[in-house]
C-alpha cells in the first residue's frame, strides 16, 4: 500500500529547539473517578510515580497529538516518561505546560507533517490520538484520506517509517467509533494495514469512559507491536466480551481478518457507572452570574416536549437538588431541548451538540452552561490541573482529549504487562 500524498493540515508553528532533559517530576494527585482495582487507582487515592519510574526507567513515550497532556497524565503513574510530544495547537500546549512545566524541553508545537523525524528520540512507545473530526458526522465522514484533519494520521506513519529500526516497538492509537464506519470501513483497514507494513502486529479493543467517570465516551484502541508475539490468530480476539469488542468492531476485525493481528490477554473492564454527574458538579452560589436569567430558563422549558418537561417537573419538589444534562437539537426545522433521564453526562464534544446543566429541586429550576472544571472532572482530571485559558479554549482542550483513567487502565492491564514481558527482547 502507498501512503497517500496528503496536503498539510493548517499552518504549522516554528519548531522549538529540543534540549536534553532528565527531569521527571512526580505525578501526585487525585484522579476523579479513577475507580481502579487490583493494585490500581481508587477514587481519592494519592498516586506516587517516583518508585515506579525508577523501577522501569526505560519506559519512554513519544506523545503525538498530545493536546493538553491527558495521555501523559494516564501513563505517568505507571512508570512512563514522555520525552517527546507534538501538537499543532499552541493553546493546548499552554494548558499542557501549565501542569507539566518540563514540557518546554520536549513539546514541539507544529504541524505533524513539518516534524523532522530525526529530531524525535527513540522511545519504547508512541501514542497517537489523531484528529477525529473527519471520522464523525461533524466532518461528514471524509475519513483519513480526503479529510483535512484526520489525514494527519499519515504524518504519524511518515515519522515511524523514517525512523526505520529506531521506531518504537509499541504503538497505541485511539479514535472515535466512526473510525470503523468512515469510507465504508476502509479507513480502519488502511490504519491497520499501514501499521502492518511497518512491522506492527495489531490488537484492537474498545473501552468506554463510563467505566470510570460519569461520561459516556466509547473509544476504539489499537495496540501495535513489532516484537515477536505468541498468537497471531484473529479467533482469540473475537472471543472477547461486548464490553471490549462491541458488534461493529467485531465486524470490522472479521472483515479484515487477512491483516496481521495478535491477541493480548485483557481483563474485563469495570462495570459502567449508573450515576455520578452530581458528584462532579461545581456548586455555585445562587447569586453567581453564570446561572441563566429566568426568561432564558423559561424559553428553554418551552422548547421541551411533554416527556422532557415532565422529567423536570417531577423533580421540582425534591428536597435535594438534582442535576441533569440537557441539549439543544434541531428537529423538523425547529429547535428542541432534550433532558437526560439519569445522573450521567453524554460524550463531551468541541462542537454541537453542547451540553448544558439544569439544577432541579427545592421548588426551583436553574440552568447554566457547564464549566471548564466540570469538563475536566468528567475526563478524570484532578482539580490541581490549572485552567489558564478562556472557556472556549478550555472546552476545546478537554473535549478533544482522552479520559485519563481510561489510559491508566490500559496502561496497567494492557501496555505494562505487554511491554514488561517483552522489553528484554528490545534491549
Amino acid at each position: 500500500m502507498t501512503v497517500p500524498n496528503v496536503v498539510k493540515t493548517g499552518d504549522g508553528y516554528p519548531i522549538h529547539t529540543l534540549v536534553e532533559s532528565d527531569s521527571s517530576s512526580d505525578l501526585q494527585m487525585t484522579l476523579w473517578g479513577a475507580g481502579m482495582t487490583d493494585g490500581g487507582l481508587t477514587g481519592g487515592e494519592k498516586v506516587h510515580s517516583a518508585t515506579v519510574e525508577r523501577q522501569y526507567s526505560s519506559l519512554t513515550v513519544a506523545e503525538y497529538f498530545a493536546g493538553i497532556g491527558l495521555v501523559r497524565m494516564g501513563l505517568q503513574p505507571y512508570g512512563w516518561q514522555v520525552i517527546f510530544a507534538n501538537d499543532i495547537s499552541r493553546k493546548k500546549f499552554e494548558m499542557y505546560k501549565a501542569f507539566f512545566p518540563d514540557a518546554e524541553a520536549y513539546y514541539v508545537v507544529a504541524d505533524i507533517f513539518d516534524i523532522d523525524p530525526h529530531i524525535v528520540p527513540s522511545t519504547i512507545l508512541a501514542t497517537c490520538s489523531f484528529p477525529c473530526k473527519d471520522l464523525s458526522l461533524a466532518g461528514k465522514m471524509r475519513g483519513i484520506i480526503n479529510g483535512k484533519h484526520s489525514s494527519a494520521f499519515w504524518g504519524f506513519i511518515r515519522i515511524l517509517k523514517e525512523q526505520g529500526n529506531s521506531a518504537p516497538p509499541f504503538v497505541l492509537v485511539e479514535n472515535v467509533p466512526g473510525w470503523l464506519y468512515s469510507n465504508k470501513g476502509l479507513d480502519f483497514r488502511l490504519t491497520v494495514q499501514a501499521l502492518n507494513e511497518l512491522g506492527y502486529a495489531c490488537d484492537a479493543f474498545a473501552l468506554d469512559a463510563l467505566c470510570f467517570t460519569p461520561q459516556s465516551r466509547l473509544r476504539i484502541f489499537l495496540v501495535g507491536t513489532r516484537l515477536p508475539v505468541n498468537s497471531t490468530t484473529v479467533e482469540f480476539i473475537l472471543t472477547r466480551s461486548k464490553s471490549l469488542l462491541p458488534s461493529q468492531l467485531k465486524k470490522s476485525i472479521i472483515t479484515n481478518r487477512d491483516l496481521y493481528w495478535f491477541y493480548n490477554e485483557i481483563p474485563e473492564p469495570p462495570p459502567i457507572k449508573s450515576s455520578g454527574l452530581s458528584d462532579i458538579v461545581e456548586l455555585l452560589d445562587d447569586t453567581d452570574s453564570r446561572w441563566w436569567p429566568d426568561d432564558k430558563v423559561q424559553h428553554h422549558l418551552a422548547m421541551m416536549n411533554e416527556t422532557h418537561r415532565h422529567r423536570v417537573e417531577e423533580l421540582v419538589s425534591s428536597q435535594q437538588f438534582v442535576y441533569r444534562i440537557f441539549y439543544r437539537r434541531w428537529q423538523n426545522g425547529q429547535q428542541h431541548v432534550k433532558v437526560k433521564n439519569n445522573d450521567l453526562s453524554g460524550c463531551l464534544v468541541t462542537g454541537s451538540p453542547r451540553q448544558f446543566l439544569i439544577r432541579i429541586g427545592k421548588g426551583t429550576i436553574r440552568m447554566r452552561d457547564m464549566t471548564p472544571r466540570e469538563y475536566a472532572r468528567l475526563q478524570g482530571v484532578p482539580d490541581e490541573y490549572p485552567i489558564t485559558v478562556n472557556g472556549v479554549q478550555a472546552f476545546t482542550g478537554f473535549g478533544d482529549a482522552v479520559c485519563v483513567p481510561v489510559i491508566s487502565w490500559i496502561t496497567e492491564h494492557v501496555l505494562n504487562p505487554l511491554v514488561i514481558n517483552n522489553v528484554s527482547l528490545y534491549r
